[in-house]
């Protein structure tokens, strides 16, 4: 049988089977969005919510940049905003050229697994 999914039904199931903290509610949107881009690709999509955070995560720039090592630029001597705001474009920059991001929220970025 086969059920096609919207928005609220896919964050339905993230909660029903105790997923719901792995990605906030705009971070959940984002990768839905990706996912009904592939599926226009693709015949069909059979939603596993535990593959799904198993291949995709969604963190702050700070959180992936410890996660993966990546070089951060030097900030020193920056105000703050300017120093979170270099780190994220840094963190941006490495996952656009890894070819896993899938989108940003307001805090942070939603990205294939590597």
């Amino acid at each position: 049988m086969k059920t096609t999914v919207n928005i609220y039904t896919f964050r339905e199931e993230f909660n029903r089977m105790g997923r719901g903290n792995q990605f906030t509610y705009d971070g959940l949107e984002l990768l839905f969005d990706y996912l009904e881009e592939l599926a226009h690709c693709e015949e069909e999509y059979e939603l596993d919510v535990v593959g799904l955070c198993c291949d995709f995560a969604e963190g702050t720039a700070q959180e992936i940049a410890g996660d993966y090592s990546f070089d951060l630029p030097d900030t020193e001597g920056m105000n703050e905003d300017d120093a979170t705001q270099a780190i994220a474009e840094s963190v941006r920059d490495d996952l656009d050229n890894e070819g896993v991001l899938i989108g940003e929220t307001e805090t942070t970025f939603v990205y294939r697994q590597f």
